[in-house]
């Protein structure tokens, strides 16, 4: 299964992610009390192996961004996904269109927060990020 592709030197994530390759790991949004009722949250419990109770960092093959906390702290979480991407150059870093959904983010909100994780070769963003990042 391809999950990934590299258009005009921007690394993409697959809209659509129901199995991942060797070293892969799904990148979804999340609460910090890791209830993950629904959406990506929902779907990496149920497939990827993200903990309940986890609201943020590497479980499983997942790793979970808190979306629902407020501007601040998705920044921050952000920028702790950052360390562990730069951490883990062995794995690969799907990462969702994460706060868009249930959070209640547009992609214009939250790809900017991503424009540095965007440089680095082992993280691929959604679509929709890598747009919003070209407009710049």
């Amino acid at each position: 299964m391809k999950n990934t592709q590299i258009v005009e030197g921007y690394r993409i994530a697959s809209d659509n992610i129901s199995s991942l390759n060797d070293n892969e790991i799904f990148v979804f949004g999340s609460n910090i009390h890791g209830m993950h009722g629904g959406g990506a949250a929902w779907y990496a419990h149920k497939n990827f192996g993200a903990e309940w109770g986890v609201g943020e960092g590497l479980t499983g093959r997942t790793y979970a961004l808190p979306t629902m906390e407020g501007d601040a702290s998705l920044k921050k979480a952000v920028g702790n996904f950052m360390v562990c991407a730069r951490q883990h150059p062995e794995l690969t870093f799907l990462v969702t269109a994460v706060g868009c959904g249930i959070a209640g983010y547009t992609p214009q909100e939250v790809a900017p927060l991503f424009k540095e994780a965007s440089e680095l070769e082992n993280v691929y963003l959604p679509q929709t990020f890598v747009d919003v990042l070209r407009k710049g």
